[in-house]
């Protein structure tokens, strides 16, 4: 019976080659609008990602600060449960680094290095919020040896406040994409079925069974749905590709991962499914 299932979807577009195309292409812009969403969320991930690797901490050290101290310093720090990132920057390498960036050597003129010794802090990400890291700068600042912590605190703002924002943009965009993916889908299959009801009430009068005119069908949507996410995913490759070769991502870097590749896989096949079956609720053996 599932054999025979098949022959009758792979028939059906033999048959109706004009609405198999108008389905497949009405599906590919479902599938794309959908995998848009995934796409736009990916790179603010990304791109959020990319802001957090930027923000640190700067934990200046007291002046004529004995080894033993910054060793004790650096192991309280690094055990910390948001450290993700530890730098130590000696007060010769603060001096070496103020020389080639401001061109001015300070030596010429003092004969001791005012610059502290300071550590560089990386923060992991799911502790970059305005009142935690407050509360890290708060507890670095307590501990012995530590002169002063320096963050661009406005900086740290704007940024989680935009991330916060972003995201709920996509989540609004993803919702909305996903909607009007279903409705051309579902208005297609509609009118694929209208322009075959005069097919499906022959059947009926032939006596098949209603899973023998749903099940074609069905399968058949499901068939248009694999080639609809085929076709996305190659389209997205390719215009990722082009489109990162200005922006400095790949389609590996975007869509590389066995889920995003999975879900891409999946989505048409699983529209076409649903869609179908609810297009189909109606379909009864009256006559």
């Amino acid at each position: 019976m599932i054999l025979f299932w098949f022959k009758e979807a792979l028939r059906s577009i033999g048959r109706a080659k004009s609405s198999f195309i108008l389905s497949l292409i009405s599906s590919t812009i479902s599938v794309m609008l959908i995998v848009t969403s995934l796409v736009a969320l990916r790179l603010s991930e990304q791109f959020e990602s990319e802001l957090k690797e930027k923000l640190t901490l700067e934990v200046f050290l007291n002046e004529n600060i004995s080894a033993s101290v910054i060793d004790s310093v650096e192991k309280e720090i690094a055990k910390r449960d948001y450290t993700a990132l530890l730098k130590f920057t000696s007060k010769d390498e603060a001096a070496e680094t103020f020389i080639k960036e401001t061109g001015e050597d300070f030596r010429k003129i003092l004969d001791y290095n005012p610059l502290p010794a300071s550590f560089t802090v990386t923060i992991k990400d799911e502790f970059i919020s305005q009142i935690k890291i407050d509360e890290i700068v708060k507890s670095l600042g307590s501990m012995n040896g530590v002169e002063e912590v320096v963050y661009q605190q406005e900086f740290i703002r704007k940024i989680v406040s935009f991330m916060d924002n972003f995201k709920k943009y996509i989540f609004i965009l993803t919702v909305v994409l996903f909607l009007i993916s279903a409705y051309i889908l579902y208005s297609t299959v509609k009118l694929i079925l209208n322009t075959r009801m005069e097919e499906l009430e022959t059947m009926k009068l032939v006596g098949a069974k209603l899973s023998t005119i749903k099940m074609p069908i069905i399968i058949n949507g499901v068939l248009i749905g694999l080639f609809a996410s085929a076709l996305s995913l190659l389209a997205f490759a390719i215009a990722i590709n082009q489109v990162g070769a200005f922006a400095g991502f790949t389609a590996a870097g975007v869509l590389g991962s066995l889920e995003i590749l999975v879900f891409i896989a999946l989505v048409g096949p699983i529209s076409g499914l649903l869609v179908s079956y609810f297009s189909l609720m109606k379909i009864n053996l009256k006559i």
